[in-house]
């Protein structure tokens, strides 16, 4: 039968049993900082980004992040989520699961400025010339509003869904299907080319 007396420890053990959990705690420490160690964030020019997010319940992981200047300036910071890595850009394209474009801003643009860049970069797209997909790129730019350094802009394809914009850099929109995600991120990765183009 157990007693309050069997479960004080003896006093000769105390010191085994405080070397014990201190080295526990030592162990625990260890392993919070190498776990902190894998899941830090990259950095880009102040710009920190996570190694990898959640979407619809999928791990997306950082494909690619890079600065983007104007002359001089440093105007955004970039990264591209993708659920895997793809073999070259069209298989980026193509592949139907959740995938995430990110814009941080460096600098603060005006509204006007901000759709007159987008406008050019969509007019580029040789996808988007259709009238349905011109329709879209309006739907997108018109989403769109000033931004002040440190905003963000979030092009996230969602399967089944569409194209959701949003982030501090837009009022917010969903473009449907798939078309038009998949011509957008065509067009950012010809203009920005990171993988084989096959």
């Amino acid at each position: 039968m157990s007693t309050f007396d069997d479960m004080e420890p003896k006093r000769e053990d105390n010191k085994g049993m405080a070397g014990r959990g201190l080295w526990g705690v030592r162990c625990l420490v260890l392993a919070l900082a190498l776990l902190a160690g894998t899941a830090q964030a990259k950095a880009v020019a102040g710009v920190r980004l996570p190694d990898a997010i959640s979407l619809q319940g999928k791990q997306l992981l950082l494909e690619h992040m890079e600065l983007k200047k104007k002359l001089i300036f440093e105007v955004y910071v970039w990264g591209l989520y993708l659920e895997q890595k793809p073999g070259s850009t069209r298989e980026a394209i193509d592949f139907n699961g959740p995938k995430q474009l990110q814009l941080h801003f460096r600098r603060s643009i005006n509204r006007e400025q901000l759709i007159e860049a987008f406008r050019g970069f969509l007019s580029h797209c040789a996808a988007m010339r259709s009238p349905e997909m011109k329709r879209y790129s309006e739907m997108l730019v018109q989403s769109l509003r000033a931004v002040h350094k440190g905003d963000s802009l979030l092009i996230t394809y969602l399967p089944d869904k569409g194209l959701l914009i949003s982030g501090e850099a837009s009022r917010g929109a969903m473009i449907p299907g798939k078309d038009f995600a998949d011509a957008l991120f065509e067009g950012w990765l010809q203009e920005n080319p990171i993988y084989e183009r096959r």
